[in-house]
């Protein structure tokens, strides 16, 4: 585009080096020319129903559709695949899933540099999305758990997510340009609502596949367990509807050629600016008013004034990132803690990633409801409410959605299985044999830790903790069973749990110690064990009634055949349900959607309101970066704070607090440019100050 503009400028750039005048003379024949016959009118595009919108523009908005289903249906379900599916922890989790977040916001800047430089947006995407479904092919079969081993799985998901994130950002910024360009300029109204269209099938693939994936992982069995390949499946599939729609599409689209990265060209004018004045350190050269004037000797006026403009809107763009960093922990953070907590509202049992679906249904009530009730009303109340101070009160609400989801961690924890200490067991006994046992534990000094009677098959409610007087020692139980009495000594640890399994030998009983598994909470969240319903022994076949289990319990099943009346099932709840509802995240999700809608919105239409129309795609670019610094601070944090998660929010929350008085610190001291202005602006001139150059205005004069 930089050679396109110079071709057209009037006035060549005045930070020339001494050159000729040049007079371009253009031969006049003075035959008669035969006349051309005229050329047949353009055929107009096919219209919908008669309207001014272009035909093309349904494939490209049912395309977006399904790509937005692809990519949130995938991502939604992502998490709990690195957590349960690759057993990998807490952290790396989270920290890969927004290693993954960030790479998708780095690629936008490579896929519109492709577009622009090389291929234009039609091949461009269609390419990218190639790329991008072979990604989804192999993150299924890296989820299933018959091809290969754990490392096969790892190689195969990574791989997967890098052509996943290289697809979904290379496609991201062509397009909805693309169909912008499907449009006549007369037709700008209708371009208008195209976008706001094209917003609306974003928000619904968002909306519809993050409903649908959780269900498809949880409630559909694959080999015996959570279906992830299902989960990755159906939006690879999506993806592939995405591609054939679009493609199908091909012969009624306007497909404009590459016109030059303007990003690249901003790029090269800042650099040669710096470059230049470090040159020209010497004091006998007389200053410039501005430091990007010194990239006046190769390029025109008008883009360095763009230039300018521009980076008075990305000095605001700084703290920028924090935000982000807060915001996308929906996918990560925010989902492991639903995992612990009570899904089951009765009506709906709700998978702990489904609850991300709330961000998009939010975000089409507040819009309209900021736009129309809420700014009206601070309007009417004489508050000058400028979009600076908007997107101070988003960042200032993520605070506080972080806040909230602190408490329900702490509140969370509160209920949670109890954790044994230095010098602390915890304790159960189960007596399977057919009468009544009494059960009394003896420390090294014969002192009484525990007694209790404990009747046959009776459901203990709790582990009874008992205190020993070093990190191990052994404990005596005496038990006496009828007329008869039996000692036993057993080896214990501190910080274990155990079970005291008594069963019925003949007329005498047994005791056998069991030290139960310890990692009973994986990372504080409630496993669910499956057992199988159809039991075998010697003689007979039978079925085993399960009952109601609830969700986010652990339960123990004794099957006993010592007794005349057959088999006979104990069921018992090693670890509680989950009794905190999944609602209580409710708060949470409405202060961070009310942040994004007050930031994210507001930020954009004010970045693109502040900078020459020039440089709106270099704006769309520098925003989605940072996106991408503001995962790789969350990858940071999770990697290397050590903190619990509760004390993690409070940090993020007064991380972002400090932002946001260094933001509106920048915004109380920035003045905002009125549209006419920036045009006024760029019409100005570069004061002629050049050193010991001569600088001689060239002339075009044709004859």
């Amino acid at each position: 585009m930089l050679e396109e503009r110079e071709n057209k400028e009037p006035e060549m750039n005045p930070f020339q080096k001494n050159e000729s005048k040049e007079t371009l003379f253009s031969p006049v024949s003075t035959e008669e020319v035969p006349p051309q016959p005229p050329s047949p009118p353009k055929k107009p595009p096919p219209k919908i129903c008669g309207s001014n919108y272009p035909l093309s523009i349904a494939f490209i908005v049912v395309n977006e559709f399904c790509e937005r289903f692809s990519y949130y249906g995938m991502k939604a379900v992502l998490t709990l695949y690195f957590l349960y599916f690759l057993h990998w922890n807490e952290d790396t989790s989270t920290s890969v899933y927004h290693a993954f977040s960030s790479l998708c916001y780095f690629t936008p800047v490579l896929g519109a540099a492709i577009a622009d430089s090389w291929l234009g947006k039609f091949k461009t995407v269609i390419y990218l999305s190639l790329v991008y479904v072979f990604g989804h092919v192999i993150k299924s079969l890296g989820a299933l758990p018959i091809l290969g081993g754990h490392m096969v799985h790892t190689v195969l998901s990574l791989i997967g997510l890098s052509l996943i994130a290289l697809g979904t950002g290379g496609i991201k910024p062509c397009v909805a340009a693309f169909g912008g360009d499907q449009f006549e300029e007369k037709h700008a109204e209708e371009r208008t609502r195209y976008f706001s269209v094209f917003y609306l099938s974003i928000n619904a693939g968002s909306l519809i596949s993050t409903f649908i994936t959780p269900m498809l992982r949880g409630d559909v069995k694959c080999f015996g367990e959570d279906c992830y390949a299902l989960a990755f499946g159906v939006p690879g599939l999506l993806m592939v509807i995405a591609l054939v729609v679009f493609a199908m599409g091909s012969k009624i689209y306007k497909k404009p050629p590459p016109e030059g990265n303007i990003v690249t060209q901003v790029i090269k004018c800042v650099w040669f600016a710096i470059s230049n004045r470090f040159k020209n350190r010497s004091r006998n050269i007389p200053k410039r008013q501005h430091w990007l004037d010194w990239a006046a000797e190769k390029y025109p006026k008008q883009l360095i004034m763009d230039v300018k403009a521009l980076t008075r809107v990305l000095f605001l763009y700084i703290p920028v990132p924090m935000f982000w960093a807060l915001l996308d922990q929906q996918g990560s953070r925010w989902t492991l803690q639903a995992t612990k907590m009570n899904g089951n509202l009765g009506f709906i049992v709700l998978q702990p990633d489904q609850m991300q679906v709330l961000n998009p249904f939010l975000v089409l009530i507040f819009i309209p409801l900021f736009d129309v009730v809420i700014y009206r009303l601070v309007s009417k109340c004489g508050i000058n409410f400028t979009s600076l101070r908007k997107m101070a009160v988003g960042m200032i609400l993520a605070c506080l959605a972080f806040g909230v989801a602190a408490l329900v961690e702490m509140k969370i924890n509160e209920m949670a299985l109890l954790k044994s200490g230095p010098q602390e067991i915890f304790l159960r006994v189960l007596n399977l044999a057919d009468d009544e046992v009494k059960v009394t534990v003896l420390g090294n000094e014969n002192n009484t830790l525990l007694l209790e009677s404990i009747k046959s098959f009776q459901k203990m409610p709790h582990y009874s903790k008992l205190h020993l007087n070093t990190r191990s020692q052994d404990f005596h139980f005496h038990l006496k069973y009828h007329n008869s009495s039996i000692n036993n000594a057993h080896f214990v640890e501190e910080k274990s749990w155990y079970t005291l399994i008594i069963r019925e030998d003949r007329e005498n009983i047994s005791s056998m110690m069991v030290k139960d598994e310890e990692s009973k909470t994986v990372n504080g969240m409630t496993s669910l064990r499956y057992p199988a319903v159809h039991c075998k022994t010697e003689d007979k076949n039978f079925l085993l009634n399960l009952g109601l289990l609830d969700i986010g319990s652990t339960y123990l099943f004794v099957i006993a055949n010592n007794t005349g009346q057959g088999p006979q099932a104990w069921k018992m709840e090693d670890i509680l349900a989950n009794k905190m509802s999944i609602l209580w995240q409710l708060p949470q999700y409405a202060l961070v959607t009310a942040a994004e809608v007050m930031f994210s919105v507001t930020g954009l239409e004010f970045s693109y309101s502040q900078a020459p129309m020039s440089m709106k795609s270099v704006l769309q670019a520098a925003w989605l970066l940072t996106v991408a610094f503001g995962n790789i601070i969350v990858l940071i944090v999770a990697q290397f704070s050590g903190l619990v998660q509760w004390a993690e929010f409070v940090l993020f929350s007064c991380l972002l607090l400090v932002v946001c008085l260094i933001f509106s610190i920048m915004g109380y001291y920035y003045v905002p440019l009125k549209p006419e202005n920036i045009q006024e602006t760029s019409d100005k001139h570069i004061p002629h100050v050049h050193g010991n150059m001569i600088n001689l205005e060239t002339k075009k004069t044709k004859l």
